[in-house]
């Protein structure tokens, strides 16, 4: 569900908008309309609900409620969801926080991006550090900071974590702003260093790093972001939002004025289906490769092989080999037992019947994920070559 408006540094600009803002009330009404006009498809209630942004905790608990409710109606709801709404500090106090929980959000993914005033002037929050510690009691960086944002996110005792570079993109004041030569971001080198400081000191405080970017305790997975990680279908509505419902992915347009049409057209069932793209064979494996990869519990080998053809699943094995003897990739059992680099121990389907057969991939950590921007190409090669 894409809600509110944002106005720091890094994303594209959508609308400016306050909590009492009448433009946050007529565009919830729009996307209810939205929600009404989707055909549903035939899968089980809903599993998880996630409100991102924009700033959705500008937006009043009664039109969260709303939407919730619209979506109950539409369809269905797990017994018990999980339902998850980004916020910001300094735009929430206890008693939102206590009504959001009323209406049943049981998951808050807070919007910190730094713990020093500066960096946060830097990126435009509207909060400052002040504001980030009252929030979280109620619910260009350089190591020493990296490593102090890291050890005072640990202490805050968050159940869940995220931690990723910065994407500076067009569109955005960031990629006005943003000169090679006078304002240089972290080097490669300088990136998989923070990368594998995180990586340590968020293993050793407790923390399962279950996916490329995420960390939890405790289980305390998203489980939204599970769904697009193991290539679940999943509804998105509102402006920019992007859905995969049947194979088919959909990009709703980033113009309130586009996204009105878009919806006018939904209602009167004259949608243009020209812009889905329900994709290929290699299109989707290429996607469950992507997705499987960015995960601790890696690539299932045999549904590749049964969805995509034994060929797919064979050639990423094979690609994969000096990357095992190296010790980026890790090859598993039917029971998740590492099997040695050398190869010697396990095989592929058809080989020696004396070794056990790999079920499944996965990514070293750090060093696996580091690279996996090049192992996931290179099996893209084998699949569309």
């Amino acid at each position: 569900m894409g809600l509110g408006d944002c106005r720091c540094h890094f994303t594209p600009p959508t609308t400016t908008a306050t909590t009492d803002d009448p433009r946050i009330t007529s565009y919830v009404h729009l996307l209810l309309r939205e929600i009404s006009a989707t055909p549903p498809a035939s899968d089980p209630p809903l599993q998880t609900v996630f409100f991102g942004g924009g700033t959705p905790s500008l937006v009043p608990p009664r039109l969260v409620s709303s939407i919730l409710d619209a979506l109950r109606v539409k369809f269905g709801l797990s017994a018990l969801p999980e339902v998850s709404i980004e916020m910001d500090p300094g735009t929430f106090g206890a008693e939102k926080l206590r009504e959001l929980i009323g209406v049943g959000v049981n998951r808050v993914s807070l919007g910190v991006q730094a713990f020093q005033e500066d960096l946060l002037r830097s990126c435009g929050r509207a909060h400052g550090i002040r504001e980030v510690e009252e929030a979280i009691e109620i619910v260009r960086s350089n190591m020493g900071m990296w490593e102090e944002s890291l050890r005072r996110a640990v202490d805050a005792r968050p159940t869940h974590l995220s931690v990723y570079d910065l994407q500076v993109e067009q569109g955005t004041k960031f990629g006005q702003w943003y000169t090679p030569g006078e304002f240089p971001l972290p080097s490669e080198t300088e990136s998989a260093c923070f990368y594998r400081t995180a990586s340590e000191a968020l293993s050793s405080a407790g923390y399962d790093h279950y996916e490329i970017s995420s960390y939890c305790r405790d289980g305390f997975m998203c489980k939204h972001n599970l769904a697009y990680w193991q290539n679940r279908s999943f509804y998105a509505f509102g402006l920019g939002s992007a859905s995969y419902v049947n194979g088919i992915r959909f990009s709703r347009p980033r113009s309130m004025r586009e996204y009105t049409r878009y919806v006018e057209k939904l209602e009167g069932g004259a949608l243009d289906r020209l812009e889905n793209r329900a994709g290929d064979v290699r299109d989707r494996a290429m996607d469950v490769v992507m997705l499987s990869l960015r995960t601790a519990g890696g690539l299932d080998v045999r549904r590749l092989g049964r969805e995509f053809g034994e060929g797919i699943a064979l050639g990423v094995c094979e690609a994969f080999r000096p990357y095992v003897d190296s010790g980026h990739v890790v090859v598993m059992d039917d029971e998740r037992r590492p099997l040695l680099p050398s190869g010697d121990d396990w095989r592929l389907s058809g080989e020696g019947e004396n070794r056990r057969e790999v079920a499944f991939i996965r990514l070293s950590d750090p060093d696996g994920f580091l690279l996996s921007n090049e192992l996931i190409s290179i099996a893209f090669g084998v699949i569309s070559p």
